[in-house]
């Protein structure tokens, strides 16, 4: 089965699975009394709305690449992994001041109930989470959808824990406690993600040495200077670039084989999947490798 319908078919089960749950959840919640096994209901609803929305931006991200979108679709995962992060943050927020006011109110729960309701849904949730884990190694939008699933399987080994208390020892206190505990984790770990994404979404640079880049190009023997370095995320997978270099005067059949080693050392050593390269005699020679837009706007007005 090719890629593409290999990561349909899971988002398919995941969704199916996650919907089952939730309801399962929900009653078990209900006739248990549990607060952390109603919000961890709520929680996988929303769970199954961040998987459609997933698969969603994983067939758009697939689409080639047109004349108006001459980069393609991949960000359309960047955007709902951070739809999905920020939802992940909300229902924390949801959770926290719930299991506050449970504290301050109390009720009776069911223990017995709550146990065996949090046991399959740990199954449920952990059988979930481990049909994305492949995909969200090098994938921000599958990743934070993997991870709310995992943050579910947690919920549940949490409320298992308490259900065991809860029956053994009447200590109704300690299920808002698990909703606090859960809440702040989805939180811790949705934020780095929202961090990311933003990054992304704001065309920030990525991890690069933008000196050892000049070094390596300056290495090239043709290249005389490097200046006017600018790199970027598509998404967290494919970097772009653009470079200006100060060359001789060079027949452009010369020029082209310097742009193929450019090209070579960008990808090898720093995983730039395109450069746009602009050659120049003296024309910019011994510019900073970065400058703001406002010195690039002066340089090209002086014809610097």
């Amino acid at each position: 089965m090719d890629q593409p319908n290999k990561t349909n078919l899971r988002f398919l089960s995941v969704t199916t699975l996650n919907i089952l749950i939730t309801f399962f959840e929900l009653v078990g919640g209900l006739l248990s009394g549990s607060l952390s096994l109603i919000s961890d209901a709520f929680h996988n609803f929303s769970d199954t709305f961040s998987i459609v929305l997933s698969y969603l931006a994983n067939v758009i991200g697939n689409k080639k690449a047109t004349p108006k979108n001459s980069y393609g679709y991949r960000r359309a995962e960047i955007l709902t992994a951070l739809l999905n992060s920020i939802i992940l943050v909300l229902i924390s927020l949801f959770l926290l001041f719930e299991g506050i006011d449970r504290i301050q109110h109390p009720e009776a729960v069911k223990g017995a109930i709550m146990f065996w309701v949090a046991i399959i849904s740990f199954i449920a949730n952990l059988s979930a989470a481990l049909l994305l884990r492949d995909g969200s190694h090098n994938n921000l939008n599958m990743k934070a959808t993997y991870l709310h699933l995992l943050s579910d399987s947690l919920a549940s080994i949490g409320v298992i824990i308490g259900a065991i208390f809860i029956y053994f020892f009447n200590l109704t206190w300690i299920d808002p406690i698990i909703t606090i505990l859960v809440s702040l984790y989805i939180a811790y770990e949705s934020l780095p993600i929202i961090q990311q994404t933003f990054r992304i979404l704001m065309e920030g640079s990525p991890d690069i040495d933008v000196e050892h880049v000049k070094n390596d190009l300056l290495a090239i023997p043709e290249i005389k200077d490097v200046h006017h370095f600018h790199s970027w995320s598509i998404n967290e997978n494919e970097l772009m670039a653009s470079v200006h270099v100060n060359l001789p005067d060079l027949p452009l059949s010369e020029t082209e084989k310097i742009y193929s080693s450019i090209e070579n050392v960008l990808k090898a050593k720093y995983n730039i999947s395109h450069v746009t390269i602009q050659a120049e005699c003296t024309r910019g020679l011994k510019k900073a490798m970065c400058l703001s837009n406002e010195d690039e706007d002066n340089d090209i007005r002086n014809g610097k």
